[in-house]
């Protein structure tokens, strides 16, 4: 399974492994449809090793820690299990490291999915996957979202009340630090509480100016902890690889709720939605020029409190192929200003319609962060990129 991908379980009850050359600690959290926890005691992990339907089985010598999930004992408020992995070892890194998850049919052990996050660098900590209801039917989504600030940062985000929890972290073994790089308190006789999570620490922000993104990467519109703008701007640039050739190629934005819905779309045919909160610059029919080619300003106080996500993709509605294309880029701009803030290039092109440049999410904290993507999919309109966008949120 790739990132963002999901996929129905075959199975009631399932166990989720994940191992990686180094010593991990899994975790998982029980959440309601608002993305939070009822209380700590849906925090299972290896000090709280049950709760209702989902049990902790703790890794040793080939067993790797897991999570298993009877769907059939999951209360009824419950609406997906995020599963997490934490690196044991104090002030560690995924940085050269791919941890995989396996889930399998728990009674029979029969492997149903595997999933190995997009190469990780200075994360202490991940959401792996997450089993999720949709109407009557559990499925698996592949979710691969690093912290950089530990366990603590995930558990915070989620809603559990980390100075009163327990670290999750073996008895014997140092607690790791929330911060990369702190350092390591010695072994305790008794497991302390777990320290809260420096919110800026670790993550990508725009404290220190304009950030160029990799397919993957990920940047928070804050600055010094706090949401830096009202509004911004995404520009959308390219450029026709054949001299003399023009590329008829349309931006739109897709906004999805925090069930993957679809929302609302703002494109070429549509420019203006949620009453001007996002507004489309027009269509551009060749490419030609500098500068970007169109873009979609938002203002992101005027989003529906509803919108979770919003999908930037680019197609290719004469049917040409990016092959055709030279140069195609995103950029987020200070709406106000016209500075520029994160930039992403496509280093690459594949012989297909559409393409997700990125996302911008809005997080259970209330900030917005944007994730280059850089995904290409057979999709000549937005409404054909609606699907494969909400599988990539």
């Amino acid at each position: 399974m790739t990132q963002g991908g999901n996929a129905p379980l075959s199975a009631s009850r399932v166990t989720v492994e994940v191992t990686a050359p180094k010593q991990l600690d899994v975790s998982g959290l029980l959440l309601t449809e608002a993305g939070k926890v009822r209380s700590d005691a849906d925090f299972v992990f290896f000090n709280e090793p049950t709760g209702p339907g989902v049990t902790h089985r703790p890794g040793g010598g080939a067993t790797p820690d897991a999570i298993t999930v009877d769907t059939t004992a999951v209360p009824a408020e419950i609406s997906k299990i995020v599963v997490t992995a934490s690196l044991d070892d104090a002030g560690a890194t995924f940085a050269g490291t791919e941890p995989t998850a396996t889930v399998r049919d728990a009674d029979s052990g029969q492997v149903l999915i595997t999933f190995t996050p997009p190469r990780l660098s200075r994360e202490t900590a991940l959401v792996v996957v997450e089993v999720y209801r949709r109407g009557s039917e559990w499925k698996v989504r592949a979710v691969g979202q690093g912290y950089a600030d530990g366990l603590a940062g995930i558990a915070t985000d989620f809603g559990v009340n980390v100075e009163d929890s327990p670290a999750p972290a073996a008895p014997a073994a140092p607690v790791a630090a929330p911060v990369t790089g702190a350092p390591t308190p010695p072994p305790p006789t008794t497991p302390p509480p777990m320290p809260s999570a420096a919110p800026s620490s670790g993550k990508i922000t725009l404290d220190k100016g304009r950030v160029s993104l990799v397919k993957g990467g990920s940047v928070s519109l804050e600055k010094a902890g706090k949401p830096f703008l009202a509004a911004v701007r995404m520009g959308l640039g390219w450029e026709p690889a054949a001299r003399g050739r023009n590329v008829d190629l349309d931006a739109s934005v897709i906004a999805f709720d925090a069930q993957r819905k679809k929302v609302d779309t703002a494109w070429f045919m549509k420019l203006s939605i949620f009453n001007g909160a996002i507004a489309h610059s027009g269509d551009n029919l060749t490419g030609a020029g500098v500068g970007d080619d169109e873009s979609i300003t938002v203002h992101l106080d005027g989003i529906p409190p509803e919108v979770c996500g919003l999908v930037f993709v680019v197609n290719s509605f004469s049917g040409q192929k990016f092959t055709d294309v030279a140069n195609a880029y995103c950029r987020l701009l200070d709406a106000s200003t016209g500075d520029e803030l994160v930039r992403f290039d496509l280093t690459h092109a594949e012989p297909r319609t559409g393409v997700a440049m990125c996302k911008l999410v809005r997080q259970f904290s209330g900030e917005w962060v944007m994730t280059a993507l850089g995904e290409y999919v057979d999709a000549k309109t937005a409404r054909a990129m609606v699907k494969p966008a909400a599988a990539m949120l």
